[in-house]
């Protein structure tokens, strides 16, 4: 999976949280590169923030799998972080 052929792992994240929310515009991703990983920041409206988590943490610990896979076949770890949209 290169970003040239196929979606990038902070699209496939923003497309993910878009199909949970109510607010789908309101959906971003803001990716911050370190050495080694790259943490993906999750951001949504206030309101859809349970909908990304789901009931305990099943839907985030979901989405964390994927990207867990997703780490493996890129030889680059992913982390998220789902942060609440400032008011």
């Amino acid at each position: 999976m290169t970003q040239h052929d196929s979606i990038s792992v902070d699209e496939l994240v923003r497309e993910i949280a878009r199909a949970l929310v109510d607010e789908p515009e309101a959906v971003a991703v803001e990716a911050v590169s370190r050495d080694e990983s790259t943490i993906l920041r999750l951001r949504v409206a206030p309101q859809d923030v349970g909908k990304v988590i789901g009931k305990q943490g099943r839907t985030a610990r979901s989405v964390r799998t994927i990207l867990g896979a997703v780490s493996m076949k890129l030889h680059r770890r992913y982390t998220l972080d789902i942060l609440e949209e400032d008011d």
